[in-house]
């Protein structure tokens, strides 16, 4: 028999071994690093609180559109390699990529700026590196890290 688990975070279903890890008393397995990453920096984003649904359980997508500098711009081939390894990230809709510059949809629910900018950096396309582009960068990461803070608050319903 072939049991699978639900990913808690992209909603695949998995095998109760991949990327598994333990919280709160419950056993998780995810389809990537990446969504094992999401999960475990917001939980509750994903599983809720006792007797209130998580925004991802409710279906909840936060997308957001944001355009990037490259540290060198891309030729033709390589805009498109680096296109299709970020199109095969959990949550990212849409990726358009015109020399230096790098336009993304994605869902934060899925995956943030951070992950994006560190693929990118594995696969060698660097973001721009002056340091207003990686003040800029902090500010994007500090922003959406609010912001996914206050959904996993809002729905918790009673304080502590």
């Amino acid at each position: 028999m072939n049991e699978t688990v639900k990913d808690y975070v992209c909603q695949m279903q998995v095998s109760p071994a991949s990327f598994a890890t333990e919280y709160a008393g419950g056993h998780y397995a995810f389809c990537s690093a990446q969504c094992k990453e999401r999960f475990l920096a917001n939980p509750h984003l994903y599983i809720g609180f006792p007797g209130n649904k998580a925004p991802a359980q409710e279906g909840k997508k936060v997308i957001k559109r944001r355009r990037l500098l490259l540290s060198a711009p891309l030729d033709t081939i390589q805009a498109e390699k680096v296109k299709q390894a970020l199109l095969e990230m959990m949550g990212i809709h849409e990726v358009c990529i015109e020399g230096d510059k790098i336009e993304i949809q994605y869902d934060l629910i899925q995956v943030t700026t951070g992950q994006i900018a560190h693929k990118l950096a594995l696969i060698g396309a660097d973001l721009g590196g002056g340091w207003i582009d990686r003040l800029r960068l902090a500010f994007i990461n500090n922003q959406e890290e609010i912001e996914i803070n206050s959904l996993e608050v809002e729905n918790r319903k009673c304080c502590h």
